[in-house]
């Protein structure tokens, strides 16, 4: 503070006095109240020093003890309750482990016994061949694969976490997902008729490994096969009139290829019989039945779902004759848990759940094997055209991570849902340039993932090609 000795005013008490001038504010004081103002001056700068010795000796305490600093109490923190919820998570997976590893056990097991008694009544009726020979002897090789490889689910970590969370998947991943919304037309599309580049009221498909379509075609009381990029399809079933003759059909809905003998099975709906047909010759396999969806599991077991008795049944193979097995439905028509009201199609997954689009109830059902009742699945919200409702449900097919797609027909469109929530999602047929649908039926997919789509009001089958 520099000082100069005028006669003015002071800055702190306004009285005419001997002054001096503050360099720092450029203010001038008396003596008196000069002195004052230092004074202030030396008490801030008191302060200041204190301040800094005090932050001075904080950073050389951070110095001798850096675990004391914040950001790494945030982190000690972190890592507790990171390891808490790891632990925690780890647990809950240990006691699902513990719980699904006696459950794959005892299915086994089951199938195991299942097979003993197949061995038991050839040995008592002394009555085999080399066909039901190579059948039990695929039976148990493919059981003993199913145990070799029981160990059908994972740990995925995910690598783009710091902390890796780890969850349970299926051995396989769905490829199924998006498609391209401008379909192309892979069999019939030019009109109505009995050509064969024709189709008429279109039903359900089969689509084997060579992506060879197989139809049922309906209201020309036939079976056709479209090769891959065929421009026209063959006749391999029927194709004689409508008939109840054996190298005829009356209105067939539905078609699946055994894959064991090659044979074709045939839900021959008018003549209220399943047929089957190989290298020309045909079989009744089931009869006096309204057969409407037809479905087989991995174990070659055939499930037959019928319209009027509303219920599905299920027969071993060879063992057609008698009345088989109601896994879904079978007490009355009606919309309890337990009922089913003129159900259409079917889908079995491989544990042996069964999925019934029940059509008069607008909804589809998932019976687990062995189970009293079903579960509603999609739909069961009345009939409409929200995302929570169903109007005539038809096919119905699930992909590998249990989702399940449905051809809701007088909605034309195809509808995906998950198990457990409350609305599916639109995936072809909103109307769009290029994807509309007229009364969709059939439904299957291809080994890529391809979708295929029986476009029945337009008497065609419609591919939706996959995004990869």
């Amino acid at each position: 503070m520099g000082m100069t000795n005028n006669k003015t005013q002071c800055f702190t008490c306004n009285k005419e006095k001997a002054i001096y001038s503050c360099k720092g504010c450029s203010n001038r004081f008396s003596f008196t109240d000069l002195a004052e103002q230092k004074q202030l001056l030396n008490e801030e700068l008191q302060h200041i020093t204190e301040d800094y010795d005090q932050f001075k000796q904080k950073i050389n305490e951070q110095k001798q003890n850096p675990q004391n600093d914040a950001l790494i109490k945030q982190i000690d923190q972190w890592e507790r309750n990171s390891i808490e919820k790891i632990q925690e998570k780890a647990q809950n997976w240990r006691e699902t482990t513990l719980k699904y590893s006696p459950t794959v056990i005892n299915d086994i097991e089951m199938k195991l016994d299942d097979l003993s008694e197949q061995i038991k009544q050839i040995h008592k009726e002394n009555d085999y061949n080399e066909t039901k020979l190579n059948y039990l002897r695929n039976q148990l090789i493919t059981i003993t694969e199913e145990f070799n490889n029981s160990s059908n689910i994972s740990i995925e970590q995910d690598s783009q976490s710091f902390i890796n969370e780890i969850s349970f998947i299926p051995s396989k991943k769905s490829k199924w997902d998006e498609w391209k919304q401008n379909a192309i037309t892979v069999a019939g599309g030019n009109k109505q008729g009995q050509e064969l580049n024709q189709l008429s009221g279109p039903m359900g498909i089969f689509i084997d490994k060579n992506k060879n379509i197989f139809i049922a075609d309906y209201d020309n009381h036939r079976i056709v096969e479209w090769k891959y990029n065929a421009k026209e399809g063959q006749i391999i079933a029927g194709g004689h009139g409508r008939g109840d003759r054996m190298d005829q059909l009356d209105h067939p809905t539905d078609v699946i290829v055994d894959q064991q003998n090659h044979s074709i099975i045939i839900a021959d709906w008018e003549n209220r019989r399943v047929i089957q047909w190989l290298n020309q010759d045909q079989q009744i396999l089931i009869d006096n039945i309204d057969c409407v969806g037809l479905a087989m599991d991995k174990n070659g077991l055939l499930y037959v779902c019928d319209y009027k008795k509303n219920e599905v049944r299920r027969w071993n193979i060879g063992e057609y004759n008698n009345e088989g097995i109601i896994v879904a439905g079978g007490n009355g028509q009606g919309d309890q848990l337990n009922q089913l009201s003129s159900p259409t199609f079917i889908f079995v997954d491989e544990h042996q759940s069964v999925y019934v689009a029940d059509n008069n109830n607008h909804r589809v059902m998932k019976w687990k094997k062995d189970a009293k009742e079903g579960r509603i699945v999609a739909g069961g919200n009345g009939k409409g055209q929200n995302l929570d409702q169903l109007f005539g449900p038809r096919g119905v097919i699930v992909d590998d991570l249990g989702q399940i797609y449905i051809a809701d027909r007088r909605n034309h469109r195809i509808m995906r849902w998950c198990e457990g929530k409350k609305e599916g999602k639109t995936v072809v047929g909103e109307h769009g340039e290029g994807n509309q649908l007229n009364g969709p039926t059939g439904l299957s997919f291809d080994d890529e993932g391809n979708l295929y789509v029986v476009d029945c009001e337009n008497r065609r089958i419609q591919k939706f090609e996959i995004i990869l």
